[in-house]
């Protein structure tokens, strides 16, 4: 029988873990925390801001602060692993972000509408050897729908040395799922993204990497007509359960049933909105300055025309970024065009002029926007009064419309006007 007051037991368990008082300022927040890894280099400042832009709401201090209640409870434990002699904390991140904020040893990048319990300055924390740390982690976020698919697929191979599930392997090569986020789910991973159904609509994995007998444009039209109808619940665990194939557009089907003689080859399809596409394969979250992307990101936008318009010109872009050494210099200038077109369409959903729209939402977007791109924004001269004269001048002049770089940046600022009058409204599916 199990004696636990026999001391070589304690002994044991006292050396594997430990309960131990440390200071809120010394504690170190995880770079490669699942929940949003950043570079590894990162400081505690950066992080920080990184949970604050949280635009996929995987941080949610606001939601944490409000639970927490007007104190630190000190019955949950962070778990903190020393990498030499610096005390990283594994497991309660969140919680050490805002004890940071609260006694002023990190910044806010953006104003806060919720207040931020009591802290002590040094806390008790689980130490513990990396190992140790890395499974009390699992164990806590792995199957409790904290983690969404592909952070733990992640997880699981980059730290507890599992193959890669095909639906790791198809983001690895192709980026389709950080660049929709909707395609995130359980369901997905385990009905659609799976290597069977994926063999049946063109696809393979072959040594780590995914393998296509589609051109790639063919394949990449499968992949994005799949893509929209997971977005629009087309096919959902309610809608059209198991009937993959049959929710295709006919051309697509077609696409499929006739490219199926055609020999395997490995595949280039990306869905990457910029030039890290070329370096992102295998490859862990970015180590550099990360670049901009069209809109800032992905948007969810209310049905309509303006997210029709969006959509063609997300996809016009992605074109542009696979095909562009075999376009012309103009080519960007078309995309800059139609985001006068974008624009257009907004203003009139809100029954109002172009410039007017503009100009009355431009200073609430730019706010929602990190230093970095307000900096990029004025690198490019992309401003409130300039920025309806760019839209203007690109329907014009090719030469001046070509400038990348300013595109992105007025779409970064465009995106963010939309997030604000045309966000398509939650439901609690």
């Amino acid at each position: 029988m199990y004696q636990y007051n026999n001391r070589s037991n304690i002994e044991k368990f006292r050396m594997k873990q430990e309960i131990k008082y440390i200071p809120i300022k010394d504690l170190v927040l995880w770079t490669e925390n699942p929940r949003d890894p950043i570079n590894k280099n990162a400081t505690d400042q950066e992080v920080v801001n990184r949970a604050f832009i949280d635009k996929m709401t995987k941080w949610n201090l606001s939601k944490l602060a409000r639970e927490m209640g007007p104190r630190y409870d000190f019955s949950e434990l962070p778990t903190v692993v020393y990498h030499g002699e610096k005390p990283v904390v594994y497991d309660g991140n969140r919680r050490i972000i805002l004890g940071k904020i609260k006694h002023g040893l990190v910044t806010i990048p953006l104003k806060i509408n919720f207040e931020i319990p009591d802290y002590p300055k040094e806390i008790p924390c689980n130490v513990c050897p990396k190992k140790i740390g890395l499974e009390n982690v699992l164990r806590k976020h792995g199957d409790t729908g904290s983690w969404l698919p592909l952070e733990r697929d992640i997880f699981l191979h980059k730290f507890m040395g599992k193959e890669k599930s095909a639906f790791l392997i198809l983001e690895e090569d192709t980026g389709i799922i950080t660049s929709n986020p909707k395609l995130n789910q359980r369901f997905v991973k385990e009905e659609i993204f799976k290597e069977d159904m994926l063999n049946k609509l063109g696809f393979s994995i072959k040594n780590g990497s995914i393998h296509s007998v589609h051109p790639d444009l063919d394949g990449y039209k499968v992949l994005n007509d799949l893509t929209r109808k997971i977005e629009t619940k087309e096919i959902s665990t309610r809608n059209n359960r198991g009937k993959v194939l049959e929710i295709l557009e006919p051309e697509n089907q077609k696409r499929i049933s006739s490219n199926r003689s055609r020999k395997s080859h490995l595949s280039k399809i990306s869905f990457r909105t910029s030039d890290e596409a070329e370096n992102s394969k295998k490859q862990t979250p970015r180590t550099k300055k990360k670049k901009q992307v069209l809109f800032g990101g992905k948007l969810f936008l209310k049905l309509g025309e303006t997210s029709n318009l969006y959509r063609d010109i997300t996809d016009l872009h992605n074109f542009y970024i696979t095909r562009k050494d075999s376009l012309s210099d103009s080519f960007p200038g078309l995309i800059r065009m139609a985001l006068r077109l974008l624009c257009e369409s907004a203003a009139k959903d809100n029954n109002s002029k172009m410039a007017s729209y503009l100009k009355k939402h431009f200073d609430s977007a730019k706010k929602n926007l990190d230093q970095d791109i307000k900096t990029t924004l004025a690198n490019q001269n992309v401003s409130k009064d300039s920025l309806v004269q760019l839209l203007q001048t690109g329907a014009h002049a090719y030469q001046s419309s070509s400038n990348v770089e300013q595109t992105l940046a007025m779409s970064i600022i465009i995106g963010e006007i939309l997030t604000i009058t045309h966000t398509k409204v939650k439901n609690n599916e």
